[in-house]
């Protein structure tokens, strides 16, 4: 589970009703919400706040590196509330969008680029995202299978 809300509190992050609705959307487990989505559950729960607001908070969240943008290739971009170093499953049918977090030295991604394929970068980290189809939209899923949780 996220643990935004206390992150938020522990760096003194003022904590105005759009910022704590906000952060509230965000908080759990796998959430990688659109910012329309966050718009949308922040709206039932204090429905005064704006669009505006919730995407200037979110880049505020962004810039503080309490919350990721998650860019999947031509969908709109994700946030992910999970600070911890983790990698993303992604469904290359529907979008969906889960936390992974594959055992093994996570520095061996860095090490599988070899020194005269990095161009004279010193490379300091590696974003690894895994695709393939969800439950959902995978061929032979079984008819009334629930649904995967987003």
């Amino acid at each position: 589970m996220s643990d935004l809300l206390e992150r938020l509190r522990g760096r003194g992050w003022r904590m105005t009703s759009q910022r704590r609705v906000v952060a509230e959307v965000l908080d759990g487990e796998h959430v990688h919400l659109t910012a329309d989505e966050v718009h949308a559950r922040a709206a039932e729960r204090l429905p005064e706040i704006s669009r505006a607001t919730v995407y200037n908070i979110l880049g505020e969240l962004g810039r503080l590196g309490e919350v990721v943008e998650v860019s999947v290739h031509g969908r709109a971009k994700r946030y992910d509330p999970n600070a911890h170093p983790h990698q993303h499953l992604v469904c290359s049918g529907c979008g969906t969008v889960r936390d992974v977090h594959p055992t093994g030295d996570p520095a061996a991604a860095l090490a599988a680029l070899p020194a005269e394929d990095r161009f004279g970068f010193t490379v300091a980290e590696a974003e690894v995202t895994y695709w393939g189809l969800c439950p959902e939209c995978a061929p032979g899923r079984a008819p009334g299978a629930p649904n995967p949780p987003r």
